[in-house]
């Protein structure tokens, strides 16, 4: 028999497109596979301008940006049955940039809640802003539990933020694949006998794909047979504030390089099926992103558990998860290193299973099957605190 426990998710939800909501429901879906008797409600976090149809899980809606709307919700919540809130941050989902200051509405939010809360720290910046480190400060205090994804994360909240008490870290779920049939998906994606390097997620400048496009030449010297698909859409936002500007920049590139049979891209939002059938298939998976604070990305993840020899650029998750030989980490904004980690790898059959076998032992214990049960005790600790110190919304921290 299960719990029964009744739990509110504060996301963003599908089908809104970002990484957050992607996580969401994969949370979601991995905590109701621990356990049937669950109940999870959510609060969606919404654009201003638009108005989704979700499932039947969003009880509550916020417009981000709209500081009252997050204290409504959590009025809202006070007076449900749930049991225990997760907060899965991400700070642009929870506040605005006003006169060069970030003006936190996770702390309206929190400050009016009176339910045990766990709030869930995706992105951790290193060297924040004094307006960033307080809103990290403040969401610490006003939780009962903090998670974060990297060991890493733990220190910088030490170091950077003051906060010593401890979190709890759950690493970055990922579907559980079984590493076999490359064969068989390269031929699903018309792409038999071909040497599959590739990136998946939306797509915008800060991934630096440009980088690995520019690394192909030198690839294709002395592998002939590779190609290099980007799959994934441009992020949403980025549309809405600069069109397609960077894809037609990539897509320039590939005409100048005269890469068109080489570099392809297929530019849509992919399902979790979609995104295995192309690691199964990929040989080298490359993350060449630019931003070294980079604490958390969902598709390392994935490209760990689904056992790949990966090529990353050196920000903070990719050099905690590929160390001890479970990948190549190189330089920022550097196609000659990209290069010349993705030959190695191409170059040397032993290498590339030597990493492709311990990426897949370091995962395998990732996958949102034991991650769910994780996240589940975690809920059900937190939401078995006192009634009274629920009531007067004195969990730990929160005094």
């Amino acid at each position: 028999m299960g719990s029964g426990l009744r739990v509110a998710l504060l996301s963003s939800h599908l089908p809104r497109r970002c990484g957050i909501a992607t996580f969401s429901h994969d949370l979601i879906t991995a905590m109701e596979s621990a356990d049937p008797s669950l109940s999870i409600s959510v609060a969606a976090i919404e654009e201003p301008d638009l108005l989704r149809r979700y499932d039947e899980q969003v009880r509550w809606r916020i417009r981000q940006g709209d500081a009252g709307s997050y204290r409504r919700a959590a009025e809202a919540i006070n007076a449900s049955e749930v049991e225990v809130v997760n907060v899965q941050h991400e700070f642009g989902l929870y506040g605005i940039w006003r006169n060069g200051a970030y003006e936190d509405h996770l702390r309206t939010f929190l400050e009016a809640l009176r339910k045990p809360v766990v709030t869930t720290f995706h992105t951790i910046p290193p060297q924040p802003a004094p307006s960033l480190r307080e809103a990290v400060r403040t969401a610490a205090r006003l939780s009962d539990e903090i998670v974060v994804m990297a060991e890493t994360a733990v220190w910088l909240l030490d170091s950077a933020y003051g906060i010593d008490r401890p979190a709890t870290v759950i690493p970055h779920g990922m579907p559980a694949i079984e590493p076999h049939g490359r064969r068989r998906m390269k031929e699903r994606w018309g792409i038999t006998g071909r040497t599959l390097i590739s990136t998946f997620g939306l797509v915008d400048p800060r991934k630096g794909l440009e980088y690995m496009v520019r690394a192909m030449p030198s690839v294709l010297y002395r592998h002939p047979e590779a190609i290099y698909l980007v799959a994934g859409q441009t992020h949403p936002e980025l549309v809405r504030k600069a069109g397609e500007k960077y894809r037609d920049s990539l897509l320039a590139e590939v005409e100048g390089l005269d890469l068109e049979s080489h570099v392809l891209f297929r530019n849509e939002y992919l399902a979790q099926q979609d995104i295995i059938d192309l690691l199964i298939a990929t040989d080298v998976y490359v993350t060449p992103y630019l931003d070294p604070q980079q604490i958390t990305s969902g598709t390392l993840a994935y490209a760990l558990g689904a056992g790949k020899a990966i090529v990353s650029t050196a920000y903070l998750h990719a050099l905690e998860s590929l160390a001890d030989g479970r990948g190549l980490v190189v330089g920022f904004q550097d196609s000659g290193q990209l290069a010349s980690a993705v030959n190695s790898i191409l170059d040397d059959p032993t290498l590339k299973a030597g990493l492709e076998h311990r990426a897949y032992a370091y995962a395998k214990d990732m996958a949102w099957p034991m991650a769910g049960k994780r996240w589940l005790d975690l809920m059900r600790k937190t939401a078995a605190r006192s009634p009274a110190a629920a009531l007067t919304a004195g969990g730990y921290g929160r005094g």
